[in-house]
């Protein structure tokens, strides 16, 4: 399955973590993130990330597309929802098309681990027929 990546910076540790954590999982799977993100989560497990461009220069912007045209069946969005980012929009609609294209989304750490476990238990394998 194809998993997407993303961390505000506050949160950026902590994806790091949960990536280690959840290495054996991910490594099963193709991984994309944004720039940053990404290469913070290479260096912490080895792990081989599909890299776009940073988060605020566009990534976002090619993350959402993705989505768009059904090609990532899980989003993890490790988000601050307390510092506000200039490309809000962006994210906001990463979140409108995880909801309109039934892409499961996590938004925090406790949703990030059970969508995890769900996917190496293969109870994600419904979004198949979505591809």
């Amino acid at each position: 399955m194809n998993i997407g990546l993303v961390a505000h910076d506050s949160k950026k540790v902590l994806m790091q973590n949960f990536c280690i954590a959840y290495r054996g999982i991910l490594a099963k799977h193709t991984l994309f993130a944004t720039g940053t993100t990404g290469r913070l989560i290479e260096e912490a497990t080895s792990l081989n990330i599909n890299k776009y461009i940073a988060g605020h220069l566009g990534g976002i912007q090619q993350i959402a597309a993705q989505i768009e045209h059904n090609q990532l069946d899980l989003m993890i969005f490790l988000r601050d929802p307390l510092q506000p980012k200039k490309h809000e929009p962006d994210i906001k609609n990463v979140f409108r098309l995880c909801d309109t294209y039934n892409v499961p989304l996590a938004t925090n750490l406790a949703t990030a681990e059970m969508l995890i476990k769900s996917l190496d238990r293969g109870e994600l394998e419904w979004r198949e027929m979505y591809r």
